[in-house]
């Protein structure tokens, strides 16, 4: 079920009318458009080996694994671009600390900070274009999980490469096989708890490094507790080669734990005690 009539419209994906989980997968798409692709400086070449870096390859599968693995089935909300062409889980203004290295809601700059796009671009064109349609689409979908069940639960799936690269503010941090990303406001003790518990099993689960925080919708972020997050981020040599490499046996096995989660979180109220 798209959201949208475009190809490169976001997709949402329906679960069970009863649940109140969304996965949402920002990065897992190596799509760029034609225009879109003709203001990054970068040759063919080089460029597929920056979507190779940049890209949460085999995200989505991971998370059809865990739809069609969990009891009752989680809604998914999947990205059909590149983040190249705009990063939907950036703040859209000055609050997003990426954008010291270049990589704001509209990149500038690569994973090894070269440049992406020249200096002067204009990123409002993609912003009004992608980011604000993709962000109304997603606050519906969350709407819709609040109005059916009372609650939205937000699980946030990414990967994330086994070696620091240069473009990662917070790289010189612990980097577990699974880092769970958490908000002060949006994940309550349950639902972290819950995560530690599904992937135990992959050789060490950690809390907000490399990555912290995770994605709230702005409409919500902050303002309606109904609405929980986590942020899933897998270390990639967990289950594919890297970089851009193929996926391995460790894909469905996350994803298998991942529908875990899902369950858990289904079956009691993460922001309980």
């Amino acid at each position: 079920m798209p959201t949208d009539t475009a190809p490169d419209a976001p997709a949402l994906l329906a679960g069970a009318p009863d649940s109140p989980v969304l996965l949402h997968v920002p990065h897992s798409s190596r799509v760029v458009p034609p225009d879109v692709r003709a203001g990054i400086v970068l040759g063919d070449a080089e460029l597929e080996r920056e979507l190779d870096h940049i890209t949460d390859a085999h995200t989505e599968e991971i998370a059809a694994v865990a739809a069609a693995c969990a009891g009752t089935a989680p809604w998914r909300f999947v990205n059909r671009l590149s983040r190249l062409v705009v990063d939907p889980e950036r703040f859209p203004d000055e609050r997003e600390e990426m954008l010291a290295v270049g990589m704001g809601a509209v990149y500038t700059r690569t994973t090894h900070r070269a440049e992406l796009r020249p200096a002067g671009f204009d990123p409002a064109p993609l912003v009004a274009r992608y980011f604000e349609p993709y962000a109304e689409a997603v606050t519906r979908a969350v709407d819709a999980r609040l109005a059916a069940t009372g609650r939205a639960v937000i699980v946030d799936v990414h990967s994330y490469p086994t070696a620091p690269l240069p473009y990662e503010l917070h790289g010189d941090g612990p980097r577990p096989p699974v880092c769970l990303g958490t908000d002060a406001f949006h994940t309550p003790p349950a639902l972290l708890a819950a995560a530690r518990r599904a992937f135990a099993g992959f050789g060490g689960v950690g809390t907000d490094s490399p990555f912290a925080g995770t994605y709230v919708p702005l409409a919500h972020y902050r303002r309606d507790p109904r609405v929980s997050a986590l942020m899933v981020e897998i270390r990639r040599d967990a289950y594919m080669s890297e970089p851009g490499g193929p996926a391995g046996p460790g894909a469905r096995a996350l994803g298998v734990a991942l529908a875990a989660l899902v369950d858990a979180v289904t079956d009691r109220d993460p922001g309980a005690s």
